[in-house]
């Protein structure tokens, strides 16, 4: 199954996008990351890297889909991808609760993959809430 990581400057925001996404995807693999290791407002590779490596398994195998809501979250997210042990894994050009939201419910899919659920995450950008 894919994995999906959420990264945002936020903890409690990246842990209640997770929430949201979970309703809506059920068994699909999300794990959260936000703030910075003291607390702070902001994202730091390495907890980023850990929370790929988790949804990837133990064997690494299965494929990664990160959504980031900010800057420098996606500078850190393309760093923490590039020392992750994971064969396929991808940051998604998407709204990060929405694209979080289409992500997990296409990771559900006994055929998803990587590919199938990142441009699941980025159609997010085209729907209008109004």
């Amino acid at each position: 199954m894919v994995g999906i990581v959420v990264v945002s400057h936020s903890r409690r925001a990246a842990e209640g996008i997770r929430e949201i996404a979970r309703e809506m995807g059920g068994d699909a693999r999300i794990e959260a990351v936000g703030g910075t290791e003291d607390g702070r407002i902001g994202t730091t590779p390495g907890p980023i890297r850990e929370a790929i490596e988790a949804v990837a398994g133990d064997d690494g195998e299965n494929g990664v889909v990160v959504l980031v809501d900010l800057g420098s979250a996606v500078m850190n997210a393309e760093l923490a991808l590039e020392e992750a042990a994971v064969d396929d894994a991808v940051v998604a050009d998407a709204p990060v609760l929405e694209g979080a939201l289409n992500a997990a419910v296409a990771a559900t899919a006994s055929n998803a993959t990587v590919e199938a659920v990142r441009e699941a995450a980025e159609d997010a950008a085209d729907i209008s809430k109004l």
